[in-house]
């Protein structure tokens, strides 16, 4: 008896059905979609984190808005257009005069809490691809191996033999959509997950420094 054949990965596609093969491309395009968004997430989530460390450094050490005020350098990270928009307003308070401190100070936190969301809505773009690709890819690769095995059985009815070399390609071409369609949602799922929580967890730093920038912003406006 020689060695078992072995079916690869390119022969169980060329292999399957038209309708297989599209449900294939599919969720390989969407895996490979999934992945340049995880890999663009994570490194943007990384970036957002450490210029979060430097503007928390900073925050700490300060006395006086005017340490805050790095001469408007702030950057251009979600924290430092967060804390801009903070400076924005105690120079508008500033300007009116007429609002007690207690005021001035929510003033200039709810004006930094507006922008925080706002960024936070830029950083959680495409995050809903991934959930959907998570829940969907599964079905839509159970979908393939459902029509795979249909058409599988198709063969086996028109070629009247159940012998193993007859059912068992065409069971694997079936069994291997669904393989890709896992290989799609489990990343997604985990890295979903992943983001998700470093994004609540960047929108909790960021809650302490507008805390932080709003007393000192709001003291200077007052004129301490």
């Amino acid at each position: 008896m020689g060695p078992a054949p072995t079916i690869s990965i390119l022969t169980l596609f060329f292999n399957a059905d038209i309708v297989v093969k599209g449900v294939l491309l599919l969720l390989l395009a969407a895996s490979v979609w999934s992945w340049a968004v995880i890999i663009e997430k994570l490194w943007r989530v990384g970036a957002v984190s450490r210029a979060v460390g430097v503007h928390e450094a900073r925050a700490a050490r300060a006395r006086s808005a005017d340490e805050l005020n790095t001469g408007g350098e702030h950057g251009r990270d979600p924290a430092g257009e967060v804390l801009t928009a903070g400076l924005e307003e105690s120079l508008v308070a500033l300007a009116s005069g007429a609002e007690s401190a207690g005021e001035r100070r929510e003033r200039v936190e709810r004006a930094m809490r507006l922008a925080l969301n706002g960024e936070m809505r830029r950083l959680e773009t495409n995050l809903p691809y991934l959930a959907t690709l998570g829940s969907a890819a599964p079905f839509i690769g159970l979908f393939g191996t459902v029509w795979g095995i249909m058409r599988s059985f198709a063969g086996i009815a028109a070629a009247n033999n159940t012998s193993l070399a007859v059912v068992a390609p065409g069971i694997a071409e079936a069994l291997f959509a669904t393989a890709m369609g896992l290989a799609a949602a489990i990343p997604a799922v985990v890295a979903y997950n992943k983001i998700t929580v470093e994004l609540g967890r960047l929108a909790g730093r960021m809650q302490g420094l507008i805390g932080r920038y709003g007393g000192l912003l709001a003291r200077a406006a007052a004129g301490a």
